[in-house]
Protein backbone atom coordinates (compact mmCIF):
# COMPACT_ATOMS: atom_id res chain seq x y z
CA UNK A 1 0.00 0.00 0.00
CA UNK A 2 1.06 3.28 -0.53
CA UNK A 3 1.25 4.69 3.06
CA UNK A 4 3.49 2.00 4.32
CA UNK A 5 5.91 3.31 1.56
CA UNK A 6 6.16 6.80 2.65
CA UNK A 7 6.28 5.89 6.30
CA UNK A 8 9.10 3.16 5.54
CA UNK A 9 11.04 6.13 3.59
CA UNK A 10 10.89 8.51 5.83
CA UNK A 11 11.52 6.34 8.45
CA UNK A 12 14.77 5.43 6.93
CA UNK A 13 16.15 8.44 5.72
CA UNK A 14 15.73 10.07 9.05
CA UNK A 15 17.12 7.54 10.65
CA UNK A 16 20.43 7.32 8.58
CA UNK A 17 20.25 11.33 8.98
CA UNK A 18 20.26 10.97 12.83
CA UNK A 19 23.34 8.72 12.97
CA UNK A 20 25.02 10.70 10.80
CA UNK A 21 24.74 13.89 12.71
CA UNK A 22 25.35 12.01 16.45
CA UNK A 23 28.68 11.03 15.17
CA UNK A 24 29.21 14.30 13.71
CA UNK A 25 28.83 16.12 17.03
CA UNK A 26 31.08 13.38 18.80
CA UNK A 27 33.89 14.36 16.48
CA UNK A 28 32.72 18.34 17.35
CA UNK A 29 32.79 17.30 21.08
CA UNK A 30 36.16 15.92 21.10
CA UNK A 31 38.11 18.45 18.79
CA UNK A 32 36.20 21.15 20.15
CA UNK A 33 35.25 22.52 16.82
CA UNK A 34 31.95 24.92 15.53
CA UNK A 35 31.35 25.97 11.79
CA UNK A 36 29.52 29.03 11.06
CA UNK A 37 28.69 28.95 7.47
CA UNK A 38 26.87 31.77 5.75
CA UNK A 39 24.89 31.23 2.08
CA UNK A 40 24.35 34.25 0.05
CA UNK A 41 20.90 33.65 -1.02
CA UNK A 42 20.29 36.53 -3.48
CA UNK A 43 22.93 39.80 -4.13
CA UNK A 44 21.49 42.50 -6.04
CA UNK A 45 23.10 45.70 -6.07
CA UNK A 46 23.84 47.13 -2.35
CA UNK A 47 21.60 44.42 -1.13
CA UNK A 48 21.88 40.99 -0.35
CA UNK A 49 19.94 38.49 1.41
CA UNK A 50 22.45 35.94 3.59
CA UNK A 51 21.92 33.04 5.09
CA UNK A 52 23.25 31.59 8.30
CA UNK A 53 23.95 28.25 9.88
CA UNK A 54 25.95 27.62 12.90
CA UNK A 55 26.81 23.92 13.47
CA UNK A 56 28.47 23.17 17.22
CA UNK A 57 28.29 20.17 19.22
CA UNK A 58 25.03 21.27 20.71
CA UNK A 59 23.18 21.83 17.87
CA UNK A 60 24.41 18.70 16.05
CA UNK A 61 23.63 16.38 19.15
CA UNK A 62 19.94 17.94 19.06
CA UNK A 63 19.56 17.44 15.61
CA UNK A 64 20.49 13.97 15.66
CA UNK A 65 18.24 13.32 18.88
CA UNK A 66 14.68 15.18 17.34
CA UNK A 67 15.40 13.42 13.81
CA UNK A 68 16.05 10.42 16.00
CA UNK A 69 12.78 10.51 17.46
CA UNK A 70 10.97 11.74 14.83
CA UNK A 71 12.33 8.44 12.82
CA UNK A 72 10.59 6.27 15.66
CA UNK A 73 7.46 8.36 15.75
CA UNK A 74 6.72 8.06 12.12
CA UNK A 75 7.18 4.63 12.04
CA UNK A 76 4.96 4.23 14.92
CA UNK A 77 2.45 6.38 13.13
CA UNK A 78 2.10 3.62 10.14
CA UNK A 79 0.21 1.36 12.27
CA UNK A 80 -1.36 3.77 14.97
CA UNK A 81 -2.48 5.83 12.14
CA UNK A 82 -2.99 3.02 9.51
CA UNK A 83 -7.04 3.44 9.41
CA UNK A 84 -6.85 7.19 8.35
CA UNK A 85 -7.14 7.44 4.37
CA UNK A 86 -5.22 10.82 4.85
CA UNK A 87 -2.04 9.42 6.36
CA UNK A 88 0.29 10.97 3.61
CA UNK A 89 -0.46 14.41 4.68
CA UNK A 90 -0.48 13.75 8.41
CA UNK A 91 3.12 12.47 7.39
CA UNK A 92 3.46 15.42 5.81
CA UNK A 93 2.95 17.72 8.34
CA UNK A 94 4.92 15.39 10.55
CA UNK A 95 7.82 16.19 8.22
CA UNK A 96 7.03 19.70 7.70
CA UNK A 97 7.24 19.93 12.04
CA UNK A 98 10.23 18.67 11.98
CA UNK A 99 12.07 20.53 9.67
CA UNK A 100 11.03 23.62 11.14
CA UNK A 101 12.37 22.50 13.94
CA UNK A 102 15.60 21.58 12.16
CA UNK A 103 15.63 25.23 10.77
CA UNK A 104 15.34 26.80 14.41
CA UNK A 105 18.24 24.62 15.72
CA UNK A 106 21.14 25.55 13.32
CA UNK A 107 19.82 29.36 13.85
CA UNK A 108 22.15 31.97 14.68
CA UNK A 109 19.97 34.37 13.12
CA UNK A 110 16.85 35.83 14.79
CA UNK A 111 15.27 35.85 11.43
CA UNK A 112 15.99 32.32 10.42
CA UNK A 113 14.98 31.90 14.24
CA UNK A 114 11.55 33.45 13.43
CA UNK A 115 11.02 31.25 10.14
CA UNK A 116 11.48 27.88 12.14
CA UNK A 117 9.62 29.51 15.34
CA UNK A 118 6.32 30.15 12.84
CA UNK A 119 6.86 27.24 11.10
CA UNK A 120 6.60 25.64 14.52
CA UNK A 121 3.22 27.43 15.14
CA UNK A 122 1.94 26.84 12.43
CA UNK A 123 1.96 23.37 11.75
CA UNK A 124 1.13 22.53 15.24
CA UNK A 125 -2.13 24.62 14.74
CA UNK A 126 -2.73 21.59 11.85
CA UNK A 127 -1.79 19.11 14.16
CA UNK A 128 -3.76 19.95 17.03
CA UNK A 129 -6.86 20.45 15.16
CA UNK A 130 -5.99 17.20 12.57
CA UNK A 131 -9.41 15.62 13.85
CA UNK A 132 -11.72 18.24 13.19
CA UNK A 133 -13.57 18.68 15.97
CA UNK A 134 -14.87 21.57 18.36
CA UNK A 135 -12.63 20.28 21.28
CA UNK A 136 -9.76 20.21 19.02
CA UNK A 137 -10.64 23.82 17.31
CA UNK A 138 -10.59 25.17 20.46
CA UNK A 139 -7.33 23.19 21.49
CA UNK A 140 -5.83 24.38 18.50
CA UNK A 141 -7.02 28.40 18.39
CA UNK A 142 -6.12 28.23 22.12
CA UNK A 143 -2.46 26.65 21.07
CA UNK A 144 -1.88 29.24 18.06
CA UNK A 145 -3.08 32.88 20.46
CA UNK A 146 -0.86 31.68 23.05
CA UNK A 147 2.12 31.40 20.88
CA UNK A 148 0.83 34.40 19.03
CA UNK A 149 2.24 36.65 22.59
CA UNK A 150 5.78 34.86 22.17
CA UNK A 151 5.74 35.19 17.65
CA UNK A 152 5.37 38.90 18.57
CA UNK A 153 7.95 39.55 21.50
CA UNK A 154 10.43 37.71 18.79
CA UNK A 155 9.59 40.15 16.14
CA UNK A 156 9.79 43.29 18.49
CA UNK A 157 13.32 41.60 19.68
CA UNK A 158 14.41 41.72 15.16
CA UNK A 159 13.04 45.17 15.62
CA UNK A 160 15.55 46.14 18.40
CA UNK A 161 18.62 44.28 17.07
CA UNK A 162 18.62 46.50 14.32
CA UNK A 163 20.86 48.91 16.72
CA UNK A 164 23.57 46.23 16.45
CA UNK A 165 23.44 46.60 12.57
CA UNK A 166 23.67 42.96 12.67
CA UNK A 167 20.61 40.00 13.01
CA UNK A 168 23.70 37.32 13.90
CA UNK A 169 22.72 37.72 17.90
CA UNK A 170 25.68 35.17 18.24
CA UNK A 171 28.19 37.69 17.97
CA UNK A 172 26.86 40.19 20.71
CA UNK A 173 26.09 38.30 23.45
CA UNK A 174 29.21 38.43 25.32
CA UNK A 175 30.03 41.65 24.49
CA UNK A 176 26.92 43.15 25.49
CA UNK A 177 25.76 41.42 28.19
CA UNK A 178 25.62 44.64 30.76
CA UNK A 179 24.32 46.82 27.27
CA UNK A 180 20.58 48.03 27.96
CA UNK A 181 19.47 47.03 24.31
CA UNK A 182 20.56 43.82 24.81
CA UNK A 183 19.30 43.05 28.42
CA UNK A 184 15.73 44.54 26.56
CA UNK A 185 16.30 42.09 23.98
CA UNK A 186 16.82 39.27 26.09
CA UNK A 187 13.62 39.91 28.29
CA UNK A 188 11.69 39.95 24.84
CA UNK A 189 13.49 36.39 23.90
CA UNK A 190 12.96 35.29 27.70
CA UNK A 191 8.97 35.94 26.77
CA UNK A 192 8.87 34.14 23.90
CA UNK A 193 10.57 31.08 25.38
CA UNK A 194 8.10 31.09 28.26
CA UNK A 195 5.26 31.17 25.93
CA UNK A 196 6.62 28.18 23.34
CA UNK A 197 7.90 26.56 26.85
CA UNK A 198 4.20 26.79 28.20
CA UNK A 199 5.61 28.49 31.78
CA UNK A 200 3.18 30.56 33.82
CA UNK A 201 0.71 32.74 32.77
CA UNK A 202 1.25 30.79 29.59
CA UNK A 203 0.89 26.97 30.54
CA UNK A 204 -2.82 26.32 29.70
CA UNK A 205 -2.14 25.62 25.80
CA UNK A 206 -0.05 22.32 26.68
CA UNK A 207 -2.77 20.49 27.97
CA UNK A 208 -5.28 21.22 25.70
CA UNK A 209 -2.86 20.57 22.70
CA UNK A 210 -3.32 16.89 23.56
CA UNK A 211 -6.45 17.22 21.32
CA UNK A 212 -3.66 15.91 18.37
CA UNK A 213 -3.26 12.63 17.86
CA UNK A 214 -0.34 10.29 20.15
CA UNK A 215 1.88 10.09 17.85
CA UNK A 216 2.41 13.97 17.56
CA UNK A 217 2.30 14.60 21.08
CA UNK A 218 5.29 12.31 21.73
CA UNK A 219 7.21 14.37 19.23
CA UNK A 220 6.02 17.81 20.19
CA UNK A 221 6.35 16.90 24.04
CA UNK A 222 9.96 15.25 23.75
CA UNK A 223 12.26 16.94 21.48
CA UNK A 224 10.76 19.71 19.35
CA UNK A 225 7.50 22.50 19.98
CA UNK A 226 7.45 23.18 23.97
CA UNK A 227 11.78 22.23 23.73
CA UNK A 228 12.33 25.38 21.54
CA UNK A 229 11.82 27.58 23.91
CA UNK A 230 14.71 25.88 26.44
CA UNK A 231 16.65 25.44 23.19
CA UNK A 232 16.52 29.55 22.32
CA UNK A 233 16.87 30.39 25.89
CA UNK A 234 20.27 28.08 26.28
CA UNK A 235 21.55 29.90 23.11
CA UNK A 236 20.82 33.39 25.56
CA UNK A 237 22.32 31.95 28.35
CA UNK A 238 25.07 34.62 29.20
CA UNK A 239 21.82 37.14 29.58
CA UNK A 240 20.02 35.73 32.54
CA UNK A 241 23.32 35.26 34.98
CA UNK A 242 23.45 37.52 37.61
CA UNK A 243 20.32 39.49 36.43
CA UNK A 244 16.49 40.47 37.05
CA UNK A 245 15.43 38.02 33.99
CA UNK A 246 17.02 35.31 35.88
CA UNK A 247 15.52 35.73 38.77
CA UNK A 248 12.19 35.78 37.44
CA UNK A 249 12.40 32.68 35.48
CA UNK A 250 13.00 31.09 38.68
CA UNK A 251 10.24 31.83 40.30
CA UNK A 252 8.20 31.40 37.14
CA UNK A 253 9.62 28.30 36.61
CA UNK A 254 9.56 27.08 39.54
CA UNK A 255 6.16 27.84 39.91
CA UNK A 256 5.40 25.81 36.74
CA UNK A 257 6.75 22.27 38.56
CA UNK A 258 5.16 22.97 41.25
CA UNK A 259 1.84 23.64 39.82
CA UNK A 260 2.18 20.71 37.28
CA UNK A 261 3.24 18.16 39.79
CA UNK A 262 0.10 19.32 41.85
CA UNK A 263 -2.44 18.80 38.75
CA UNK A 264 -1.49 15.43 37.56
CA UNK A 265 -1.91 14.17 40.76
CA UNK A 266 -5.58 15.50 40.36
CA UNK A 267 -5.85 14.58 37.11
CA UNK A 268 -7.37 11.01 35.55
CA UNK A 269 -6.91 11.40 31.23
CA UNK A 270 -3.99 9.72 30.91
CA UNK A 271 -2.27 11.61 27.96
CA UNK A 272 -3.33 14.91 30.60
CA UNK A 273 -1.18 13.40 32.93
CA UNK A 274 1.71 12.83 30.86
CA UNK A 275 1.16 16.32 29.43
CA UNK A 276 1.74 17.30 32.74
CA UNK A 277 4.96 15.52 33.26
CA UNK A 278 5.86 17.36 30.64
CA UNK A 279 5.43 21.00 32.04
CA UNK A 280 7.11 20.25 35.32
CA UNK A 281 10.24 18.56 33.57
CA UNK A 282 10.20 21.61 31.05
CA UNK A 283 10.11 23.87 35.20
CA UNK A 284 12.62 21.96 35.78
CA UNK A 285 14.80 22.63 32.61
CA UNK A 286 14.18 26.35 32.72
CA UNK A 287 14.96 27.11 36.44
CA UNK A 288 18.39 25.26 36.00
CA UNK A 289 18.92 27.23 33.33
CA UNK A 290 18.13 30.69 35.42
CA UNK A 291 20.37 29.58 37.91
CA UNK A 292 23.40 29.84 35.01
CA UNK A 293 24.09 25.57 34.39
CA UNK A 294 22.71 25.52 30.55
CA UNK A 295 24.55 22.23 30.04
CA UNK A 296 22.64 20.34 32.76
CA UNK A 297 19.81 21.91 31.16
CA UNK A 298 20.35 20.65 27.80
CA UNK A 299 21.86 17.08 29.68
CA UNK A 300 17.97 16.92 30.70
CA UNK A 301 16.62 18.06 27.73
CA UNK A 302 17.90 15.32 25.95
CA UNK A 303 17.37 12.70 28.21
CA UNK A 304 13.88 14.10 28.88
CA UNK A 305 12.98 13.25 25.00
CA UNK A 306 14.23 9.76 24.90
CA UNK A 307 11.76 8.73 28.16
CA UNK A 308 8.76 11.15 27.17
CA UNK A 309 8.83 9.55 23.46
CA UNK A 310 8.17 6.25 24.91
CA UNK A 311 5.83 7.02 27.00
CA UNK A 312 3.27 8.82 25.19
CA UNK A 313 4.41 6.31 22.74
CA UNK A 314 3.15 3.04 25.32
CA UNK A 315 -0.33 5.48 26.21
CA UNK A 316 -0.85 5.32 22.28
CA UNK A 317 -0.82 2.06 22.51
CA UNK A 318 -3.11 1.52 25.30
CA UNK A 319 -5.43 3.83 24.12
CA UNK A 320 -5.72 2.71 20.93
CA UNK A 321 -6.29 -1.18 22.74
CA UNK A 322 -8.74 0.16 25.07
CA UNK A 323 -10.85 1.47 21.91
CA UNK A 324 -9.92 5.03 22.68
CA UNK A 325 -10.79 4.95 26.00
CA UNK A 326 -8.01 7.58 28.16
CA UNK A 327 -9.69 7.40 31.56
CA UNK A 328 -7.18 5.45 33.71
CA UNK A 329 -9.72 4.55 36.75
CA UNK A 330 -11.18 2.19 33.86
CA UNK A 331 -7.89 0.44 33.19
CA UNK A 332 -6.46 -1.76 35.34
CA UNK A 333 -4.29 -5.08 34.93
CA UNK A 334 -2.88 -4.17 32.06
CA UNK A 335 0.50 -5.78 33.39
CA UNK A 336 -1.44 -8.85 32.50
CA UNK A 337 -2.72 -8.45 29.29
CA UNK A 338 0.13 -6.19 27.63
CA UNK A 339 3.28 -7.16 29.56
CA UNK A 340 5.40 -6.10 26.84
CA UNK A 341 3.60 -2.54 26.47
CA UNK A 342 3.69 -2.51 30.42
CA UNK A 343 7.34 -2.99 30.63
CA UNK A 344 7.98 -0.26 28.56
CA UNK A 345 5.74 2.24 30.13
CA UNK A 346 7.00 1.37 33.88
CA UNK A 347 10.96 1.95 32.20
CA UNK A 348 9.90 5.04 31.05
CA UNK A 349 8.11 6.28 34.38
CA UNK A 350 11.06 5.16 36.34
CA UNK A 351 13.28 7.11 33.94
CA UNK A 352 10.62 9.94 34.63
CA UNK A 353 10.87 9.56 38.85
CA UNK A 354 15.11 9.44 38.41
CA UNK A 355 15.42 5.69 38.86
CA UNK A 356 19.31 4.94 39.42
CA UNK A 357 20.98 4.21 36.54
CA UNK A 358 17.95 4.59 34.02
CA UNK A 359 17.98 7.66 32.09
CA UNK A 360 16.52 10.32 34.21
CA UNK A 361 18.82 9.66 36.86
CA UNK A 362 21.99 11.53 35.39
CA UNK A 363 20.29 14.16 34.83
CA UNK A 364 17.66 15.15 37.05
CA UNK A 365 20.07 14.01 40.71
CA UNK A 366 22.91 16.06 39.47
CA UNK A 367 20.50 19.07 39.10
CA UNK A 368 19.26 18.50 42.65
CA UNK A 369 22.64 18.19 43.98
CA UNK A 370 23.99 21.79 41.97
CA UNK A 371 20.18 22.79 43.46
CA UNK A 372 21.49 22.04 46.94
CA UNK A 373 24.78 23.16 46.92
CA UNK A 374 23.41 26.68 44.81
CA UNK A 375 23.59 30.19 46.32
CA UNK A 376 19.14 30.08 46.00
CA UNK A 377 16.55 30.98 48.68
CA UNK A 378 14.61 28.62 50.31
CA UNK A 379 11.67 28.66 48.61
CA UNK A 380 12.99 28.07 45.48
CA UNK A 381 15.01 24.88 47.20
CA UNK A 382 11.37 24.06 48.55
CA UNK A 383 9.92 23.72 44.71
CA UNK A 384 12.35 21.96 43.72
CA UNK A 385 12.31 19.03 45.90
CA UNK A 386 8.94 19.34 46.71
CA UNK A 387 8.22 19.53 42.87
CA UNK A 388 10.49 15.91 42.41
CA UNK A 389 8.31 14.34 45.26
CA UNK A 390 4.79 15.27 43.30
CA UNK A 391 6.66 13.79 40.13
CA UNK A 392 7.19 10.45 41.85
CA UNK A 393 3.92 10.82 43.52
CA UNK A 394 1.40 11.02 40.03
CA UNK A 395 4.01 8.03 38.44
CA UNK A 396 3.52 5.86 41.24
CA UNK A 397 -0.36 7.05 40.92
CA UNK A 398 -0.46 6.26 37.38
CA UNK A 399 1.62 2.80 37.84
CA UNK A 400 -1.38 1.93 40.28
CA UNK A 401 -4.05 3.12 38.20
CA UNK A 402 -3.46 1.41 34.74
CA UNK A 403 -1.47 -1.78 35.92
CA UNK A 404 -2.38 -3.33 38.91
CA UNK A 405 -6.16 -2.12 39.81
CA UNK A 406 -8.63 -4.34 38.59
CA UNK A 407 -10.01 -3.36 35.26
CA UNK A 408 -13.28 -2.08 35.10
CA UNK A 409 -13.29 -1.10 31.44
CA UNK A 410 -15.60 -3.89 29.74
CA UNK A 411 -16.75 -7.50 30.75
CA UNK A 412 -14.98 -8.57 26.68
CA UNK A 413 -11.79 -6.53 26.43
CA UNK A 414 -9.22 -7.53 23.07
CA UNK A 415 -6.10 -6.10 25.14
CA UNK A 416 -3.03 -7.53 23.72
CA UNK A 417 0.72 -6.72 22.81
CA UNK A 418 0.41 -7.52 18.86
CA UNK A 419 0.55 -4.35 17.72
CA UNK A 420 4.59 -5.33 15.74
CA UNK A 421 5.12 -1.96 14.37
CA UNK A 422 4.40 0.26 17.33
CA UNK A 423 5.96 -2.45 19.33
CA UNK A 424 9.58 -2.45 17.42
CA UNK A 425 10.05 1.93 17.64
CA UNK A 426 8.87 1.37 21.52
CA UNK A 427 11.45 -1.16 22.07
CA UNK A 428 14.31 1.17 19.92
CA UNK A 429 12.94 4.01 22.85
CA UNK A 430 13.87 1.51 25.30
CA UNK A 431 16.89 0.34 24.94
CA UNK A 432 17.44 4.54 24.55
CA UNK A 433 15.81 5.78 27.82
CA UNK A 434 18.05 2.65 29.37
CA UNK A 435 21.34 4.01 28.45
CA UNK A 436 20.93 7.42 27.17
CA UNK A 437 21.64 9.03 29.80
CA UNK A 438 24.74 7.32 31.03
CA UNK A 439 25.99 7.73 27.63
CA UNK A 440 25.14 11.43 27.28
CA UNK A 441 26.80 12.15 30.90
CA UNK A 442 30.04 10.60 29.45
CA UNK A 443 30.33 12.20 26.15
CA UNK A 444 29.25 15.48 27.74
CA UNK A 445 31.14 16.28 30.67
CA UNK A 446 34.44 14.90 30.06
CA UNK A 447 35.45 14.26 33.71
CA UNK A 448 32.97 12.91 35.74
CA UNK A 449 31.64 15.64 38.04
CA UNK A 450 32.02 14.73 42.25
CA UNK A 451 29.70 16.89 44.12
CA UNK A 452 30.25 16.41 48.12
CA UNK A 453 27.41 17.54 50.44
CA UNK A 454 26.69 16.86 53.57
CA UNK A 455 24.92 13.11 54.42
CA UNK A 456 21.24 14.81 54.93
CA UNK A 457 21.93 16.85 51.97
CA UNK A 458 23.04 13.82 49.79
CA UNK A 459 20.44 11.85 50.38
CA UNK A 460 17.66 14.54 50.39
CA UNK A 461 16.59 13.57 46.72
CA UNK A 462 16.29 9.55 47.33
CA UNK A 463 14.20 10.32 50.83
CA UNK A 464 12.10 12.88 48.62
CA UNK A 465 11.48 10.46 45.54
CA UNK A 466 10.50 7.36 48.43
CA UNK A 467 8.28 9.33 50.02
CA UNK A 468 6.68 10.90 47.20
CA UNK A 469 6.12 7.52 45.34
CA UNK A 470 4.85 6.01 48.82
CA UNK A 471 1.99 8.98 49.02
CA UNK A 472 0.97 8.28 45.33
CA UNK A 473 1.08 4.78 46.25
CA UNK A 474 -0.85 5.46 49.40
CA UNK A 475 -3.54 8.00 48.16
CA UNK A 476 -4.59 5.66 45.17
CA UNK A 477 -4.30 2.39 47.52
CA UNK A 478 -6.70 4.00 49.82
CA UNK A 479 -8.86 6.29 47.50
CA UNK A 480 -12.08 6.15 49.21
CA UNK A 481 -10.95 7.97 52.04
CA UNK A 482 -8.92 10.17 49.56
CA UNK A 483 -12.00 10.96 47.52
CA UNK A 484 -14.19 11.61 51.26
CA UNK A 485 -11.41 14.23 51.68
CA UNK A 486 -11.32 15.84 48.19
CA UNK A 487 -15.47 15.96 48.39
CA UNK A 488 -14.91 17.92 52.14
CA UNK A 489 -12.26 20.25 50.23
CA UNK A 490 -13.76 20.62 46.82
CA UNK A 491 -12.75 24.31 46.01
CA UNK A 492 -8.96 23.19 47.18
CA UNK A 493 -9.45 20.02 44.57
CA UNK A 494 -11.13 22.13 42.03
CA UNK A 495 -8.56 25.28 42.46
CA UNK A 496 -5.63 22.54 41.87
CA UNK A 497 -6.79 20.33 39.71
CA UNK A 498 -7.75 22.53 37.07
CA UNK A 499 -3.77 24.50 36.88
CA UNK A 500 -5.07 27.04 39.37
CA UNK A 501 -7.95 28.41 36.49
CA UNK A 502 -5.25 29.20 33.96
CA UNK A 503 -7.54 27.68 31.39
CA UNK A 504 -10.54 29.81 32.39
CA UNK A 505 -8.19 32.83 33.07
CA UNK A 506 -7.01 32.03 29.17
CA UNK A 507 -10.08 31.16 27.32
CA UNK A 508 -12.59 33.25 29.22
CA UNK A 509 -10.46 36.14 30.45
CA UNK A 510 -7.75 36.95 28.36
CA UNK A 511 -9.13 35.64 24.58
CA UNK A 512 -12.71 36.21 25.75
CA UNK A 513 -12.21 39.57 26.58
CA UNK A 514 -9.88 40.71 24.18
CA UNK A 515 -11.68 39.79 21.18
CA UNK A 516 -14.74 41.66 23.12
CA UNK A 517 -12.25 44.68 23.42
CA UNK A 518 -11.52 44.38 19.65
CA UNK A 519 -15.22 44.20 18.65
CA UNK A 520 -15.43 47.15 20.73
CA UNK A 521 -12.93 49.18 18.83
CA UNK A 522 -13.51 48.11 15.13
CA UNK A 523 -17.73 48.95 16.36
CA UNK A 524 -16.41 52.86 17.37
CA UNK A 525 -13.65 53.45 15.85
CA UNK A 526 -13.36 51.82 12.84
CA UNK A 527 -16.82 51.63 12.17
CA UNK A 528 -17.77 55.08 14.18
CA UNK A 529 -16.09 57.90 15.17
CA UNK A 530 -13.51 57.66 12.32
CA UNK A 531 -15.93 56.87 9.65
CA UNK A 532 -18.41 59.39 10.52
CA UNK A 533 -15.27 62.21 10.51
CA UNK A 534 -13.73 60.71 7.57
CA UNK A 535 -14.57 58.79 4.44
CA UNK A 536 -18.44 58.63 4.89
CA UNK A 537 -18.90 62.48 6.03
CA UNK A 538 -16.20 63.60 3.14
CA UNK A 539 -18.73 61.33 0.71
CA UNK A 540 -22.09 62.49 2.30
CA UNK A 541 -20.27 66.10 1.71
CA UNK A 542 -19.22 65.58 -1.79
CA UNK A 543 -22.64 64.25 -2.68
CA UNK A 544 -24.22 67.30 -1.09
CA UNK A 545 -22.42 69.61 -3.18
CA UNK A 546 -22.32 68.16 -6.14
CA UNK A 547 -26.46 68.48 -6.08
CA UNK A 548 -26.34 71.89 -5.47
CA UNK A 549 -23.60 72.24 -8.40
CA UNK A 550 -25.92 70.30 -10.73
CA UNK A 551 -29.17 72.66 -9.58
CA UNK A 552 -27.08 75.61 -10.55
CA UNK A 553 -26.31 74.19 -13.66
CA UNK A 554 -29.17 73.11 -14.85
CA UNK A 555 -30.25 77.41 -15.86
CA UNK A 556 -33.52 77.29 -13.88
CA UNK A 557 -35.20 81.07 -14.21
CA UNK A 558 -36.35 80.39 -10.71
CA UNK A 559 -32.76 80.03 -9.43
CA UNK A 560 -31.58 83.06 -11.46
CA UNK A 561 -34.31 85.30 -10.07
CA UNK A 562 -33.82 84.09 -6.50
CA UNK A 563 -29.95 84.99 -6.32
CA UNK A 564 -31.14 88.20 -8.32
CA UNK A 565 -33.49 89.25 -5.69
CA UNK A 566 -31.25 87.86 -2.80
CA UNK A 567 -27.94 89.93 -4.22
CA UNK A 568 -30.71 93.45 -4.30
CA UNK A 569 -31.67 92.52 -0.74
CA UNK A 570 -28.11 92.15 0.25
CA UNK A 571 -27.01 96.08 -1.65
CA UNK A 572 -30.23 97.22 0.66
CA UNK A 573 -28.88 96.23 3.69
CA UNK A 574 -25.37 97.44 2.86
CA UNK A 575 -26.81 100.63 1.56
CA UNK A 576 -29.14 100.99 4.47
CA UNK A 577 -26.57 100.98 7.31
CA UNK A 578 -24.51 102.99 5.27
Amino acid sequence: MKYLSICTISFMILFSFSLSLFIMGMIFIMNNNSIFIEWEVISMNSMSVVMTLLLDWMSLVFMSFVLMISSLVIFYSKEYMKSDFKINRFIMLVLMFVSSMMLLIISPNLISILLGWDGLGLVSYCLVIYFQNVKSYNAGMLTALSNRIGDVALLLAIAWMLNYGSWNYIFYLEIFKNDFSMKMIGSLIMLAAMTKSAQIPFSSWLPAAMAAPTPVSALVHSSTLVTAGVYLLIRFNILLVDSWMGNLLLLLSGLTMFMAGLGANYEFDLKKIIALSTLSQLGLMMSTLSMGYYKLAFFHLLTHALFKALLFMCAGAIIHNMNNCQDIRLMGSLSLMMPLTSSCFNVSNLALCGMPFLAGFYSKDLILEFVSMSYINLFSFFLFFFSTGLTVSYSFRLVYYSMTSDSIFTSLNMLNDEGWIMLKSMLGLLILSIFGGSMLSWLIFFTPITIVLPFYLKSLTMFVCIVGGFMGYLISNISLFFYNKTLNNYNMSYFLGSMWFMPYISTYGIINYSFMMGSMLVKNFDQGWSEFFGGQQLYLNLIKNSQLNQMMQNNNLKIYLMSFLFWIVILYIFLFFM
